[in-house]
């Protein structure tokens, strides 16, 4: 007994100095579960207390952060509008008819909520998986999702996998064709490619470009492999945000509600918006039957320097060989 205690004395004061620099660790809690990385927290899966799931905030191993903090604290450098871009979340505008990407009450809009925490796994690569409901404002359940997160962190930057599984578990599934989704991220006010709003509205220094080299503001809508976010913080550091569409999802390469606001989504069901096919509303619309499922894959860099110094190119087309 006596030994048994002195060996679990010994691996705890020895356990922090067994952490690899790189390892990835899940600490479950009441709202959320913590994220870290090396010891130093990277982000937390926020499960509750808000219409939808997210990831925030999105810290690199100094402290810097990728995304903006507005709804969760406010920044005067920051505009706060949009209250539901937090983080790094996905969700669509337009399931069974219903609203589950804005979060507006009084067009009853819906919510995701959290089923489960299927499993927690620490390591060099992390994995958390979920099972999460789909509701509409009256608590219907639209459909179901399991999703896997996948993180590592190297010399590229950080790395998080993103692969949602939409189960058609409640009757057939439309995911309707509008703007308005899908796999998101709020970036640093810092990358904006405009700073404010409406009069005060004026040039940043941020930029976003994509797969075939379209740039800034015409990003919206145009359809590519992936698209990046970057630009200098205050101390002229530059950091990035690249998001990838995996070649297998629906409709890739997928159409991109990239806003130069500070927006940065990935949307595989927004044809007829983006391409204003006003005689073709249901241009992008997908349908999954009952019982059926959809799988969409997608991945987040969050890189130093701009997609020529991140290799972006290099890296998604190892992404792209991954099965």
């Amino acid at each position: 007994m006596l030994r048994s205690t002195r060996l679990w004395l010994l691996s705890a004061l020895l356990a922090p100095l067994l952490v690899a620099a790189d390892q990835v660790t899940f600490t479950r809690q009441d709202d959320r579960v913590r994220i870290e990385i090396g010891g130093k927290h990277f982000s937390d899966y926020i499960h509750h207390g808000w219409p939808k799931p997210c990831l925030y905030p999105i810290l690199d191993a100094d402290g810097t952060s990728y995304t903006r903090d507005f709804p969760f604290s406010k920044n005067p450098a920051e505009v706060p509008d949009h209250d539901w871009h937090r983080g790094v979340w996905f969700a669509h505008g337009a399931v069974n008819g219903h609203d589950l990407w804005r979060e507006i009450p009084e067009k009853k809009t819906g919510r995701i909520v959290l089923d489960a925490i299927l499993e927690s796994r620490d390591g060099p690569a992390g994995v958390l998986r979920l099972r999460q409901r789909w509701e509409s404002s009256a608590g219907t359940i639209l459909l179901t999702d399991e999703t896997t997160l996948r993180i590592a962190r190297n010399s590229a930057g950080t790395v998080l996998d993103y692969e949602v599984n939409l189960l058609a578990t409640h009757g057939a599934v439309t995911l309707g064709d509008t703007e308005e989704g899908t796999m998101a991220v709020r970036i640093n006010e810092a990358l904006r490619v405009m700073h404010g709003k409406n009069k005060d509205k004026r040039a940043g220094t941020g930029h976003l470009v994509n797969s075939e080299g379209v740039r800034a503001t015409p990003v919206w809508g145009k359809r590519a492999a992936w698209c990046d976010a970057h630009g200098p913080l205050a101390d002229g550091r530059i950091i990035g945000i690249a998001l990838f569409d995996h070649p297998q999802n629906a409709s890739h390469p997928t159409w991109w509600h990239a806003r130069d606001y500070g927006l940065l989504s990935a949307n595989p069901f927004g044809r007829h918006d983006f391409e204003k096919l006003k005689d073709r509303p249901d241009a992008g619309t997908r349908v999954i039957p009952a019982g059926g499922q959809l799988v969409l894959r997608y991945r987040l860099i969050f890189h130093r320097g701009d997609e020529k110094a991140a290799r972006l190119a290099e890296q998604f087309s190892a992404y792209a060989a991954e099965k």
